[in-house]
């Protein structure tokens, strides 16, 4: 991202005077302001994850086959809703899944193996 020096310093009609001159306090906080609005405007435009995922959203997600996740539906592991011939999938379901077959990490200082010859 470039920003233009009409937008940190709006008062300052000749731009080339800004590499001799200090940068001041205030010309801190026209900065911080700036990177803030950048960022609220950024998070603003976050889409918020839908409530139903059709399969290939799922398939995405989740980096499986259409026969992993057709699997996965005959299996019971993931429930789905099927109106006409698209199936929609709760992504709470989702996250509830990724939740439920999460392996914690285990830290070992050594290996046994290493000491068996």
């Amino acid at each position: 991202m470039k920003i233009h020096p009409k937008k940190l310093f709006p008062e300052v009609d000749n731009h080339e005077l800004l590499h001799h001159q200090p940068i001041t306090k205030k010309d801190l906080l026209n900065f911080s302001n700036l990177i803030l609005a950048e960022i609220q405007e950024m998070v603003g435009k976050q889409e918020k994850q839908a409530n139903w995922l059709k399969s290939s959203e799922v398939r995405k997600l989740l980096k499986i086959s259409p026969g992993t996740l057709q699997n996965l539906r005959i299996n019971g592991t993931i429930a789905y809703t099927k109106i006409g011939s698209i199936i929609y999938y709760a992504s709470s379901d989702i996250n509830k899944l990724l939740e439920s077959n999460k392996v914690d990490a285990t830290v070992t200082l050594f290996n046994p193996k290493w000491l068996v010859r």
